[in-house]
């Protein structure tokens, strides 16, 4: 099993510190403190040293813990822009601050950006799927690699944004879909379609634009299997998994199950802080 250490592939990401479930960390020019309930050790940093550095602090509403206030610094801006960059893959992004704490930007998941770019620069002309797509990280990698990519999430707000970032990184032509995944793949295998890489990256609970519900544990064998109808014989495939309570070796095993004998990667994408503790931020398997 890898243990990858995303650290070194940012300029514009930093994880300055973490615990008490917590992490305090650098977007670009803004510094923000966000809970983090894989952060279980003390701080390095004192309370008054987090006070002073972030620019944002983001708390969660104490009669809906879904959701959350941000109390700002006169200098925090509600949206602003980071990017990346990494060989000759360059992606921008435009960030801001949401009432569920996230930034529209997972800064760990650059190594399957580098490996989705990788394997979708060895076709040619591919089709690509990117399932759960949020805000659009992975799409945007394999179009900077040529694909003809179809980008599907069940949130109509997600799918705007993403726009705004394919845009920003000078890319066009993405299919946009707002849909529910399972019901599209299911569609798509009927059809007999062919991609030649799929991505997912599924929540542990959602709903799909009608109410469909969606239950990590009840709902992703089922969707690999119709996966596995519509992937190419010598595509890839990209799972990352973010809740806790899941290994590696599960999603191992389950995708073995569903396509085979295949020669899977797994592993665990962390970042380290600057006192060099490692805070895990999400499991991926992939071939």
């Amino acid at each position: 099993m890898n243990l990858i250490n995303i650290s070194p592939l940012w300029k514009e990401y930093e994880l300055i510190d973490s615990g008490n479930f917590e992490k305090l960390e650098r977007f670009g020019e803004f510094i923000l403190a966000r809970p983090e309930p894989q952060a279980m050790w003390d701080k390095i940093m004192s309370e008054n040293e987090w006070n002073q550095m972030s620019h944002a602090n983001f708390r969660r509403d104490e009669k809906n813990p879904e959701k959350g206030l941000w109390t700002l610094k006169s200098q925090m801006k509600e949206q602003w822009p980071i990017s990346y960059s990494f060989n000759n893959l360059q992606l921008n992004f435009r960030l801001g601050l949401s009432s569920f704490k996230h930034v529209g930007l997972f800064p760990e998941q650059a190594d399957n950006w580098n490996y989705i770019y990788q394997k979708t620069s060895s076709f040619d002309k591919p089709k690509v799927l990117n399932l759960f797509a949020y805000t659009g990280g992975a799409s945007l990698a394999a179009k900077a690699a040529g694909a003809d990519i179809t980008h599907l999430d069940s949130v109509k707000q997600c799918i705007s944004w993403a726009k705004e970032n394919m845009e920003a990184s000078k890319l066009d032509n993405i299919r946009w879909l707002v849909e529910d995944a399972f019901k599209y793949v299911k569609r798509e295998a009927k059809r007999g379609t062919k991609y030649q890489g799929i991505i997912l990256d599924p929540p542990a609970y959602g709903r799909g634009p009608e109410g469909e519900k969606w239950v990590l544990e009840d709902c992703l064998n089922e969707t690999l299997k119709y996966c596995a109808n519509i992937l190419d014989e010598k595509g890839f495939l990209v799972l990352n998994l973010y809740s806790m309570g899941y290994s590696a070796l599960q999603a191992e095993t389950l995708i073995k199950s569903v396509f085979g004998n295949k020669k899977v990667e797994i592993g665990e994408f962390y970042f380290e802080d600057k006192s060099k503790r490692k805070l895990p931020l999400g499991l991926f398997a992939r071939f």
